[in-house]
């Protein structure tokens, strides 16, 4: 129980997702942080405020709001609220919605568990996938949730790697089980422009995801998930793509750019 946790998100200090989250982390540890956006930070993704200024407000014992991005609740607890003992791990999340394959790209709920492996700290992301124009189903995420920490927060010891949870759309007794995935590939996916006209006249926009999957491939996040799984993905920092290094330096190479 020594533990210092530090749980954020994007969705708000006020979801209902980062309360849950906070219920099972105090069931691990009696030193548990809770610092997040004061509204939602959705697709936020790494975004640090570098322009604007950060404000804090105190919402009760542990408990901070922050003007800011999901990035910058990490980097603000860990460097400022927290510097009399670093957290031990970062829970991010119970995000409201999927961040499945290109997910990660642009959320915030995964980019503050990226922080923290940045800054050394194990992290660990969770999101409770929804069904559009269904109720949240928080209950699988609570009656799930408990046993699967326990477990991660035994494994979770890695600093360059992080782990992407996500609850599938089910109730609870529908769960198949936990398997360990890969992240996916949506068959499709873009940001739409949705064009709208204000009471006086003026037009303003709203961005939101379109996508499609098709027959997700064995293995995959997405296939976990339409499988009624638990999906546990773990992700590294380092987007290297190994297997183009050699080729792509033989081919500057060819060109007289490059080591001679």
């Amino acid at each position: 129980m020594n533990e210092r946790i530090l749980i954020t998100n994007d969705d708000g200090v006020h979801s209902e997702g980062i309360e849950l989250l906070a219920e099972l982390a105090r069931q691990h540890s009696d030193d548990v942080w809770v610092v997040a956006p004061d509204s939602e930070r959705s697709g936020a993704s790494h975004s640090v405020s570098l322009a604007d200024p950060l404000r804090i407000r105190q919402l009760g014992p542990k408990t901070f709001a922050v003007r800011g991005s999901p990035t910058d609740c990490v980097v603000l607890a860990v460097k400022h609220l927290c510097n009399d003992k670093r957290p031990t791990v970062v829970l991010s999340g119970i995000n409201r919605g999927a961040n499945t394959a290109d997910d990660v790209m642009y959320s915030g709920t995964i980019a503050a568990a990226i922080e923290g492996v940045q800054l050394g700290i194990p992290s660990i992301a969770f999101s409770q996938i929804l069904v559009r124009g269904q109720p949240v189903p928080w209950q699988t995420a609570r009656q799930h949730g408990p046993a699967l920490l326990a477990r991660l927060l035994e494994l979770c010891t890695e600093k360059d790697m992080l782990l992407n949870v996500n609850f599938p759309p089910v109730e609870p007794d529908a769960v198949q089980g936990i398997v360990v995935t890969r992240q996916g590939k949506r068959t499709w996916q873009e940001i739409a422009v949705q064009e709208r006209i204000d009471n006086r006249g003026f037009s303003y926009f709203w961005l939101s995801f379109e996508h499609e999957v098709t027959n997700p491939p064995a293995g995959s996040d997405l296939a976990a998930i339409a499988q009624g799984f638990i999906s546990v993905t773990p992700l590294h920092l380092d987007l290297t793509h190994d297997a183009r290094v050699s080729s792509l330096a033989s081919a500057l190479a060819s060109g007289g750019i490059g080591p001679r």
